[in-house]
């Protein structure tokens, strides 16, 4: 049988080599053993569980729905929204009503000459990056799970053909984003470990744990493109994942988006404010659909 260390087994779950070795001493790593003072820890052993965990009836909608492939509800609504939003922050010239036909009907409908192949790719996997958000709400977030979200964001664009473009993977070249400079990609796999390390550590998350986790990998900036996309996907997750009610940056709060990020550690309340507000929208939905939150 293979082995892992401790601080192997803590960058694979994305927590901290302390806990790690808390659960070594707990005997609730099954056949991790001590040699010497060092653990041995099987390279197949699952994280402990922390017992059943509780979904917010959103996501058991969400789930409920996805499954049945039902229009008009929740899951239908949130695929579009989220979708259009987002990919239009990063420049995608497909108009929500393009973005519900290809959701809808699975073709393109209404195109023109300027239509780009790679704002339909990346809003069909944009989809699927939704479902799998769904499907993996309630697990502990990983750097696997980052991955593979970028993997799925980026599968068959015009990207995933360059020799340089890493698709699931952490960025190859130094980037920048606003002007301002981001992790180097030699530092990026322990900025992200990091970062995934303390916030899967808090004993309680709090909407402006999420929203620090946020400008932080946004900060780091470890894809060479799509990070803006995965990280409010991302938000999306840790929102379904904590049972705090979700939020679409829209259009007309993009300005506010961003100048919320680049504030953020001198004055939280400008991303803060925003991220309530597009709540309220999100709120007035499960009210409309009858989803307690």
């Amino acid at each position: 049988m293979d082995y892992i260390s401790v601080i192997q087994f803590a960058e694979k779950y994305g927590i901290s080599e302390r806990t790690a070795r808390n659960y070594c001493a707990a005997g609730r790593i099954e056949g991790a053993f001590l040699t010497g003072k060092t653990w041995n820890i099987p390279a197949d052993a699952a994280l402990p569980p922390k017992g059943k965990k509780k979904i917010s009836p959103l996501l058991a909608r969400l789930r409920d729905e996805k499954e049945s492939r039902l229009k008009g509800g929740i899951y239908h609504h949130t695929q579009i929204d989220l979708t259009y939003s987002s990919n239009h922050i990063e420049g995608n010239r497909l108009t929500r009503e393009q973005t519900r036909y290809i959701f809808e009907t699975n073709t393109l409908g209404i195109t023109t000459d300027d239509t780009r192949i790679d704002d339909i790719m990346e809003t069909v996997n944009h989809f699927r990056c939704i479902d799998y958000i769904i499907d993996h709400a309630t697990d502990r977030m990983t750097e696997a799970h980052i991955k593979q979200l970028h993997s799925t964001l980026k599968t068959n664009t015009s990207d995933s053909a360059k020799t340089w473009f890493a698709v699931g993977d952490y960025k190859r070249l130094a980037n920048e984003v606003g002007g301002e400079e981001t992790v180097q990609p030699k530092d990026v796999h322990r900025h992200v470990r990091n970062l995934l390390a303390g916030y899967n550590g808090l004993e309680k998350v709090g909407l402006e744990d999420i929203l620090d986790f946020h400008v932080q990998f946004e900060r780091i900036h470890p894809f060479q493109d799509g990070n803006g996309r995965i990280g409010r996907l991302l938000m999306f997750w840790q929102c379904l994942q904590t049972g705090i009610v979700p939020f679409i940056i829209t259009e007309n709060l993009r300005l506010y988006y961003c100048r919320g990020i680049q504030n953020w550690g001198n004055v939280n309340g400008f991303l803060t404010d925003t991220c309530l507000t597009a709540q309220d929208d999100y709120k007035a939905l499960l009210d409309y659909f009858k989803i307690k939150y």
